[in-house]
């Protein structure tokens, strides 16, 4: 389809599996190990005290209806490129007159890459007469998680406070990392195969972008302009899951997140500039 949808009602269940371990136990929550002796290892930590607290939060969280507010916009939209601009189009047609642009930076070194390098160039589209799809995701876990959190931080539950506002960004890169998942899915190509036949078996490969393509959200490497989410604002229209765009141009529940999503085999994250 053309456009973008309003998918709510996600169970817990279908995107939990997808929450990193490592970057929520070690880089939200701080557990370290001790290096040589004299204390429980980094994998004894996540044994004894990290998984037995990810439970703990995720049962409790869920029985409170804390989780039960995820939500998310997606959509496919024809596009093509120009130089170093992804141009979105009004219409699945080469020709088709520009509905946004979003020019990112090239590389100076290495293999001078630029994030507009994996969508089809605009000639080879008017020379074959097919266009390229970008699809873009917004994804949120609601404001009553944002709420429990700050108010843990109220009653100086710090600890608490600390888990919860971690679990809860790790929540919503779970979300959006699933829900890319689906999208290699839906993606197809002409003989009806899909992107997802090249997902790994292993989770944790998800995680090393073990897959076809990547999700780029703006403000990192290849993508660092924030005022291009004014445009995926206007594709996706996050209004209609409870989410707002600042004026200091941050999404609002902080618990969101954005991306557009490019299918080419080679790419990968890379820092541009």
């Amino acid at each position: 389809f053309w456009g973008s949808r309003v998918v709510r009602g996600i169970a817990l269940a279908e995107y939990s599996s997808m929450i990193d371990e490592r970057a929520t136990f070690l880089g939200q929550w701080g557990l370290r190990g001790a290096k040589r002796g004299g204390g429980p290892t980094y994998e004894e930590l996540v044994e004894t005290e990290g998984r037995p607290r990810l439970r703990y939060w995720l049962d409790r969280l869920a029985t409170e209806g804390v989780l039960a507010h995820a939500a998310l916009t997606y959509g496919y939209f024809p596009c093509v490129s120009e130089g170093d601009s992804l141009v979105v189009l009004t219409e699945p047609a080469a020709d088709a007159p520009e509905r946004y642009r979003f020019t990112f930076p090239r590389q100076r070194r290495d293999r001078f890459l630029c994030l507009a390098d994996f969508y089809r160039p605009r000639e080879l589209a008017l020379q074959r007469g097919e266009i390229d799809v970008v699809p873009f995701t917004l994804v949120t876990m609601g404001q009553p998680i944002a709420d429990y959190a700050a108010e843990l931080f109220a009653k100086d539950a710090y600890r608490d406070y600390l888990e919860v506002h971690g679990l809860s960004v790790q929540l919503t890169e779970a979300l959006a990392e699933y829900w890319h998942s689906r999208i290699r899915e839906e993606l197809r190509w002409p003989d009806g195969g899909n992107l997802a036949a090249e997902d790994p078996t292993d989770v944790e490969e998800f995680f090393k972008l073990g897959y076809r393509g990547a999700r780029y959200s703006l403000g990192y490497g290849a993508c660092p302009n924030l005022e291009d989410r004014v445009k995926i604002v206007g594709l996706v229209e996050p209004d209609r899951i409870g989410v707002e765009l600042s004026e200091e141009l941050q999404l609002h529940p902080e618990q969101s997140t954005d991306a557009l999503v490019a299918h080419h085999p080679e790419a990968k994250y890379f820092n541009a500039g």
